[in-house]
């Protein structure tokens, strides 16, 4: 005990927070802390007797700290220290040091803010941001600052940033504590092409486990992937004294005790484990890690709404972590199935989970403690306001919260289950209608890996024959074919535990056609109605397909449990049941909506009205509608107008002019209204509307005066000022009235025969003499022979080049030596 380095800095850590409220502990790994410090705060005078609550982010490790803890003592686990994970505790009314995981900690706070027999909270491994260590903090905090200004609190880590936990503490001081690691030699394997991650991780576990004394801890990222590895090792290459032991959390605690533990026979351990031996567990004897530099984390996609698991690439500061554990009782090696290259450009640390998961349990944590905007708290991460909202969104739907966030009698009842909203609201609900029994195995089973041995995408996705299973076993001990036993075990005691929560007895009927119901109230978004060939549309409007035909595919509705989300347009689907249309209208009519459809039907040219009986996404009935109100129709119309352009309208020669010429004077003067198509199409509402009332079709669309409807947006001033301004026809010398081409507003064009310019010095001009037109002088053949808007530089310099070319080809008419002098005319020659 004395060699560990955590002595060194004890007496400074004890006098620290015997002066002070808050600490932050940076212990290196071999340091000692998870089981020194607590046992070293026992007999401080500030505890007074009151318990010290030490946070693990794993089972496992909690378990193993207060059994390594009370052997020092020379005591039994639940004496002076216990622990209390879910559905497991070894704790009595003697016991000062209880050692929890997160859920346990913020059921406790929740249930007693003030904390009265609680001294000290340490929150161990506190750098791998789990979104519970985040609540519990923030938790902890506002119940000292308000209730408890003596509740010490104890922030430890190994690899964690401490100044900004120091701050968040309020300036806490920061104690450093050196490990004690013997060194590791890392070596580099990474995968060659054409080889899976089993056989590769097989093949350098076999090479390490020959190569090198120890037991070997191999990090893989999920249980699948270790029984794979497994498979491999089992059919050769290993040493002949040595034994396979899986570690991951859904394992039987004796499993994970014989991981942890000596080999009673000595023999050479190959452990194959998750991340869950990463950080907190010291497992004697080993002395190779293999890593496959993977893990798992669920997500969100904000795309879809869904949560999901990801594998990937690990951390640099996970990575430490685990070559760490090759060197903590002797020299050791690891090897890494990644590159050099690779290493250098890992991300620094895992990113927090609260920045990247599904943040409905956070909602409903913070509603049950009475706050409704979370900024009012502290965290060292503030959870992402769009996430935020999906979660309170979704717990309103769930009836946990009102409109205001504030939360409601049943959303109370959830949060004291202590599982997620959806499965804690579908059990309340499901006790109501006499199926709490059934609900519990159904949550039970949602909250285990697929009691089935097969592909996920292989396997049958309706949960009734996962249910029937459990019911076989329950009932007469028997394992049905193809089913993992220990899965089944998890899934039965797990399902007895939620029914001693909710009061029910084992022996209530259980109907198992019920199933889609009861999966509908914990998943009121993933309720869906069949498009035909396997394909289903969710009420959250997204689409999900099955993998593979099968029984299910048929059905007109259904709930879907679990989604495979990661890529694709569709969803696939993974776990699900049906649900029949009686059970929908009936259990969920307050979701259900009459709706009067009034739309643009592009294909008819018209306005449609149906009746609409929807459930969100979700269409369950449509009848055609007779009578919809004119109004109705008209916002149809301006969406068709809107969709398909203003080319809808019936553009005449005079409507279109009078749009360009008003065009032109906003260009001069932003005070005149905008004729873009934007701007038209944004406030239709405005100058169009109202002309509409009693128009259904494409074809009463071609009734419309626009140059009427257009005039009346000026008034009758501007009217005058618009003709005065910018006329529709100007008069040339010949006495001819040409219109003005108006089609570039900026640049107004006027085509008109040469000959009938004679004797006009300087260009025609609008807007009181400010804008020159642009003339397109004409040929006899009215093809253009010159554009200018300079007319007196044209006669100087152009026209008698002009002349000379056109005079041969029209001999007939008029070409005067000096057209200032000429006779303007429209004829051949002038009279």
């Amino acid at each position: 005990m004395n060699e560990l380095p955590i002595q060194r800095v004890l007496q400074g850590l004890l006098e620290r927070l015997g002066s002070g409220t808050s600490a932050v502990l940076i212990a290196e790994p071999g340091a000692g802390k998870t089981t020194q410090v607590p046992l070293a705060f026992l007999n401080e005078p500030w505890l007074e007797g009151r318990k010290i609550i030490m946070l693990e982010p794993r089972r496992l490790a909690a378990r193993s700290a207060a059994e390594y803890m009370s052997r020092m003592l020379g005591e039994q686990t639940g004496e002076t220290v216990g622990y209390r994970v879910r559905m497991d505790s070894k704790a009595g009314r003697n016991t000062r040091i209880e050692v929890v995981t997160e859920g346990i900690l913020t059921r406790m706070i929740q249930s007693d803010p003030e904390l009265d027999h609680v001294g000290m909270i340490i929150f161990d491994e506190f750098h791998e941001r789990n979104l519970q260590g985040d609540l519990g903090l923030a938790l902890a905090l506002e119940s000292r600052a308000v209730l408890r200004e003596d509740l010490r609190l104890l922030v430890m880590s190994a690899t964690l940033e401490a100044e900004p936990v120091a701050a968040l503490m309020g300036d806490a001081p920061i104690i450093n504590c050196p490990g004690r690691q013997f060194p590791v030699e890392t070596i580099y394997k990474p995968m060659a092409a054409g080889y899976k991650l089993e056989q590769h991780m097989a093949a350098v576990i076999s090479e390490a486990a020959v190569a090198h004394p120890g037991d070997v801890l191999a990090f893989l990222p999920g249980a699948g992937e270790i029984r794979r590895v497994q498979a491999e090792l089992e059919r050769g290459g290993l040493p002949a004294d040595s034994v396979i032991r899986p570690l991951y959390g859904q394992l039987p605690q004796k499993e994970q005790d014989a991981a942890v533990r000596p080999d009673p026979e000595n023999r050479k351990k190959i452990i194959l484990s998750t991340s869950i031996a990463e950080t907190s567990l010291t497992i004697e004897g080993v002395r190779i890690v293999v890593d496959s530099g993977l893990m798992r984390t669920q997500l969100f996609s904000a795309r879809t709404g869904m949560p999901y698991l990801a594998t990937g690439q690990v951390s640099r500061a996970s990575a430490d972590q685990r070559r760490g554990r090759a060197g903590r009782t002797a020299p050791g090696v690891v090897y890494r199935l990644w590159s050099l290259e690779v290493q250098d450009h890992l991300r620094q640390r895992n990113l927090p989970e609260i920045l990247e998961t599904d943040l409905t349990p956070l909602a409903l944590e913070l509603a049950a403690w009475g706050v409704t905007e979370p900024e009012s708290m502290l965290w060292l991460d503030p959870p992402p306001e769009a996430a935020y909202e999906r979660g309170r969104e979704l717990l309103y739907r769930l009836g946990a919260v009102n409109e205001n966030g504030t939360i409601t009698s049943r959303g109370k009842r959830m949060a004291g289950l202590g599982m997620h909203p959806r499965l804690a609201g579908m059990l309340l609900q499901a006790a109501e209608i006499g199926q709490g029994s059934l609900a519990s195995t159904i949550a039970a089973l949602l909250q285990e890996r697929d009691i089935f041995h097969c592909g996920s995408l292989d396997r049958d996705a309706d949960i009734r024959g996962r249910l029937e299973a459990v019911i076989l076993w329950e009932r007469r001990g028997i394992a049905a074919a193809n089913t993992d036993e220990a899965a089944l075990k998890r899934v039965a005691q797990e399902s007895r535990h939620i029914r001693k929560l909710l009061g029910i007895s084992d022996g209530e009927d259980m109907d198992i056609e019920k199933s889609g119901l009861l999966l509908s109230f914990a998943y009121p978004d993933r309720i869906g109605q069949s498009r035909g060939d396997g394909r289903f549309l969710l009420t959250s409007g997204r689409g999900v397909e099955f993998p593979r035909a099968q029984l299910l595919s048929r059905c007109a509705y259904l709930t879907v449990a679990e989604v495979d989300d990661q890529k694709g347009a569709e969803g696939k689907i993974l776990l699900a049941a049906p649900l029949s249309i009686e059970d929908l209208y009936r259990y969920h009519t307050e979701e259900i909506e009459e709706e009067l459809i009034v739309e643009w039907d592009s294909t008819s040219g018209s306005v449609k009205a149906r009746n609409q009986t929807r459930l969100s996404a979700m269409v369950l009935r449509e009848s055609s509608a007779s009578q919809p109100s004119s109004e109705l129709v008209a916002e149809a119309l301006l969406t068709g107008i809107r969709s398909e352009g203003l080319g809808l309208l019936p553009w005449t020669k005079q409507a279109k002019q009078l749009r360009q010429r008003l065009q032109l004077m906003h260009l001069a003067d932003p005070q005149w209204p905008d004729m873009s198509d934007e701007a038209l199409l944004e406030c239709m509402e405005d100058w169009l509307f109202p002309y509409i009332l009693g128009m259904r079709n494409r074809a009463d669309l071609q009734k419309l005066q626009l140059t009427s409807i257009l005039e009346h947006m000026l008034g009758w001033d501007r009217k005058i000022r618009l003709d005065q301004e910018v006329p529709t026809h100007i008069t040339v010398p010949s006495g001819s009235r040409i219109a003005v081409d108006y089609s570039d507003p900026a640049q107004p064009v006027l085509a008109v025969k040469l000959q009938e310019m004679f004797g006009l010095y300087e260009t025609p001009r609008i807007g009181h003499g400010k804008i020159p037109l642009t003339l397109h002088l004409l040929s006899p053949a009215q093809r253009p022979v010159q554009i200018t808007s300079d007319l007196a530089s044209f006669w100087k310099d152009g026209y008698f080049d002009v002349k000379k070319d056109l005079k041969g080809r029209y001999p007939k008419h008029y070409w005067p030596d000096d057209p200032m002098e000429a006779v303007p005319t429209k004829r051949t020659r002038p009279r």
